[in-house]
């Protein structure tokens, strides 16, 4: 299976994001209105189970996919 892989810049650094990954993972709770539960899915979004222990960088990815999405106000609407 091909990702699709696409590179945000946060407070200065450039992330990847995959689906799946910490920084996906941590976009799609800001997206959905989940609050911040860092996890990722090593083989792709609910392929699995999440990975919780994160490492720093894991970590870092997370909330930088979170605030990212917090900063560009894009949020499922439930209507």
């Amino acid at each position: 299976m091909l990702d699709t892989v696409t590179k945000y810049t946060v407070h200065g650094k450039t992330y990847e994001q995959t689906h799946g990954n910490a920084f996906d993972r941590g976009s799609a709770d800001s997206y959905y209105g989940r609050p911040r539960q860092p996890h990722y899915y090593p083989n792709g979004t609910y392929n699995g189970d999440p990975v919780t222990a994160l490492t720093n960088d894991e970590l870092e990815a997370y909330h930088a996919g979170y605030d990212y999405n917090e900063q560009h106000g894009d949020k499922k609407s439930w209507d």
